[in-house]
Parts: structure tokens; C-alpha cells; sequence
């Protein structure tokens, strides 16, 4: 429906607001919205795991990431015989062989590929015949 008046010369329907009601360049929409550079819990919690902590490893003193703090525990606790660090460290390994295969490349980082590296070299050494005493 044209509108034919001295104001706004121009068809105004679907998708062509009136010009007085468009937004104003510069000015927001939505200006109580959700504010500038705010992270989500995904952002957080990436940032939580990239801050650094001192760990005690074989009597040295070593800073490394949270991220790698949890990996190395998981490992040893898997690695000492706890079956649900074992499960989850099952389920974690082959959700990364899994995303592999898929995409032919890994989006983990060198020092992630080396803990696991370590991981499947302690599975395979409890897996030849080293008995640790867990059956019951």
C-alpha cells in the first residue's frame, strides 16, 4: 500500500517499515542486551583450563595448565586401577580416535598428543601380564 505523502515518498509494506520507525544507525535495538565481550560457560570454563598451576612431579616442581593437571591425574588414577577413570579415560580416547578418523586431522595440541601417547604406553604395559592385584 503506497503511502503518498509529503513525509515518506516510498511503498511501505512487508519488509519496508516506515522510515520514522527503522532503527537509527549507531543506535541498538536491543540496548539492555546481552553486553559486550560477556563470555558464556564454554568461554569460562576454556579460560579456567588455560591458567597455570605448580605441580610436585617426581620431586621437581613443574607449572603447567589446569588442563593438563586433569589429564595427568586421570592417567594415574586409570593407570592406579580406578575403574571409573579407566571408563571415562576409555570413553575420552576413543571419542578423540573417533573425530580422527572423521575429520583426518586432530584438533588437539602437541602436548595433549603426548599424554595420551604416555597413556596408551602405560595401558600397554599393564597389559602384558603385570598383575597389580586388583581381582577379587
Amino acid at each position: 500500500m503506497p503511502v503518498n505523502d509529503d513525509r515518506s515518498p516510498y511503498d511501505v509494506g512487508y519488509g519496508k517499515p516506515p522510515k520514522d520507525t527503522r532503527f537509527r544507525k549507531g543506535i541498538s535495538g536491543n540496548p539492555r542486551g546481552r553486553p559486550r565481550g560477556k563470555g558464556n560457560l564454554a568461554t569460562d570454563v576454556a579460560r579456567a583450563l588455560q591458567e597455570k598451576v605448580t605441580i610436585n612431579e617426581s620431586g621437581m616442581r613443574k607449572t603447567v595448565t589446569k588442563r593438563e593437571a586433569v589429564a595427568k591425574q586421570l592417567v594415574n588414577k586409570a593407570a592406579s586401577g580406578d575403574i571409573v577413570a579407566i571408563r571415562l579415560l576409555t570413553a575420552l580416547t576413543s571419542s578423540i580416535e573417533d573425530s580422527v578418523t572423521e575429520t583426518g586431522q586432530t584438533h588437539l595440541s602437541d602436548e595433549d598428543l603426548k599424554v595420551l601417547d604416555g597413556v596408551l604406553k602405560r595401558f600397554e604395559k599393564s597389559g602384558k601380564g603385570e598383575d597389580h592385584g586388583n581381582d577379587k
